[in-house]
């Protein structure tokens, strides 16, 4: 649990970390969806190289990312040999019954992997990097048409910030407790899938009661602040582009026309 990477955020004052956050959310979600272009060894390599490539920019330690793929491993394990076991087309390499290994399911076994292990580090990087009110912010900035559908954009950046701030603390409380209850005898590790289950189910009480404890006392903090909708509120972290946003909003455009040349 301590691995967890989500809502974490490591200061700095690197290129990445100067960006604009709705350049760098915007900037994610964009390069998860051109990921989907990549159909080739050639142009997966391309996508690897870039990305290693851009992981420096942030001078985070790369350590980092390889947690961020810790709480993952098990789908990324079972993707991969869900492609592998039905995946059909190409040499049959083994057989038995109706699970088979061939080439075809080999090559997209590796590509999938490759593909979810970037989308893990893009997205790790953007979490590293950005605080979480920073990342409500922008999120708002970008909803801020919709308020004239009345839809609540305050309300849900909000909700987002408040989420992302809790997720490593809910994260530290259950690796809390879960030391506390090895202290008493309870092995989370040894056994079956059932006893392993059976031993991780009296964590859940616990845990919800510290979040319930948590929701209890922020609401009270709010409205002893005044809080209500956040309507005519001013802002301390203004937004704004820079020469670094353009700077980024080029290169994906380069990377996005790199994949369609490389694509076939």
């Amino acid at each position: 649990m301590s691995k967890m990477i989500l809502g974490r955020y490591i200061p700095g004052d690197s290129f990445i970390h100067r960006l604009d956050p709705r350049t760098k959310l915007l900037a994610t979600f964009f390069y998860i969806a051109i990921v989907f272009l990549a159909n080739n060894w050639q142009s997966y390599l391309f996508l690897t190289v870039v990305t290693l490539a851009i992981i420096p920019l942030a001078r985070v330690s790369f350590k980092f990312f390889i947690n961020g793929l810790m709480p993952v491993l098990f789908l990324l394990v079972f993707t991969v040999l869900i492609q592998i076991f039905f995946t059909t087309g190409g040499q049959v390499y083994w057989r038995w019954g109706w699970l088979s290994v061939t080439s075809l399911g080999l090559i997209n076994a590796g590509f999938v992997f490759i593909r979810l292990v970037l989308i893990i580090f893009m997205s790790t990087l953007l979490t590293l990097t950005t605080p979480s009110l920073s990342l409500a912010d922008a999120v708002e900035s970008l909803l801020k048409p919709l308020a004239k559908i009345h839809f609540p954009v305050t309300e849900v950046a909000l909700m987002l910030s408040i989420a992302l701030r809790f997720v490593p603390t809910l994260m530290d409380q259950t690796t809390k407790t879960m030391n506390a209850q090895r202290a008493r005898g309870v092995d989370f590790g040894s056994g079956g899938l059932v006893k392993q289950i059976r031993t991780i189910v009296p964590l859940f009480i616990p845990l919800f009661v510290s979040a319930f404890t948590m929701a209890d006392d922020l609401a009270t903090a709010m409205e002893a602040r005044g809080y209500r909708d956040g309507l005519g509120r001013t802002k301390y972290r203004v937004l704004h582009y820079g020469k670094r946003d353009a700077m980024t909003t080029g290169a994906l455009a380069v990377l996005t026309l790199g994949l369609l040349i490389l694509r076939r």
